[in-house]
């Protein structure tokens, strides 16, 4: 799979009858009831690239959340958006979409593979810079979610360092991509805060465009779009990485000398 280089994401101007997207294209708030809240993202998806919100607002009195995914229908050619991402856009075929939940729904694994995501964190879950899905390398912080400033926020953080945060909370951040697979088929992931929650929809064809799918439905009532950079990290950042690491006291280098540190550098590259 080619790198990704990071594009600027928006929704669609094609959306539910009750959602109202902002100028910079980047925010959809539903402005009444519960339901017509399904957008779509402004382009297809490409292999590997996660589109990513944060839920920015919720509204007490509503059963359900958020629903994300993926469709091949371009929503041009849609005379009038469902009401429902489920079950109305589903039905009218080619959308995989999934309501975020607790515990999340993901596909079995596949005969001779490993169980992955979901069930299970890695062991460097809290320390890892980066999140590997397919070939795609997205950094960790852009993936979970931070508390504002404010009376708390040095208990939220504290929540927010060990993935505490619900998955449907204010301040959350869901995603969805797709990674190919054989014979012209992809799995669709989601991630919820930093956590790829591993396949949940396998087999889906690949021959044609896929948009995602966010619905703010029910107790959602506004999300943002996160924006995202891809690939390894700058030159500039893994020197700091490898310095910081040889460090014994704030002033001193431990005999990490300048050819030491290229040598390490280039394990990077």
């Amino acid at each position: 799979m080619a790198a990704l280089s990071s594009r600027y994401m928006e929704f669609h101007e094609v959306h539910g009858a009750n959602v109202r997207i902002d100028p910079t294209g980047t925010q959809a708030t539903r402005v009444e009831s519960f339901a017509n809240g399904v957008c779509f993202s402004k382009q297809p998806l490409l292999p590997g690239e996660l589109f990513l919100v944060e839920i920015e607002e919720k509204e007490l009195g509503w059963c359900g959340h958020l629903r994300v995914g993926l469709t091949g229908i371009d929503p041009r050619s849609l005379e009038v958006v469902p009401e429902y991402s489920l079950p109305d856009l589903v039905s009218l075929g080619d959308s995989w979409i999934f309501a975020i939940t607790r515990n999340h729904n993901r596909a079995p694994p596949e005969e001779g593979e490993e169980e992955e995501g979901g069930s299970r964190r890695s062991k460097d879950f809290f320390t890892a810079s980066h999140l590997l899905i397919g070939s795609t390398r997205i950094p960790m912080d852009k993936l979970v979610g931070r508390s504002r400033p404010g009376r708390f926020s040095h208990i939220l953080d504290d929540l927010y360092k060990t993935n505490a945060l619900p998955p449907t909370a204010r301040r959350s951040r869901i995603g969805v991509l797709y990674v190919p697979r054989a014979q012209g088929t992809a799995d669709m992931h989601i991630v919820i805060n930093g956590e790829d929650m591993g396949p949940c929809s396998r087999g889906i064809p690949t021959h044609q465009p896929l948009y995602a799918v966010v619905d703010v439905f029910a107790a959602t009532k506004s999300v943002r779009l996160v924006q995202l950079e891809y690939g390894f990290a700058s030159l500039q950042t893994l020197c700091r990485q490898i310095i910081q690491k040889h460090i014994v006291h704030r002033t001193a280098i431990a005999w990490l000398d300048l050819p030491q540190l290229l040598k390490h550098v280039c394990m990077y590259e």
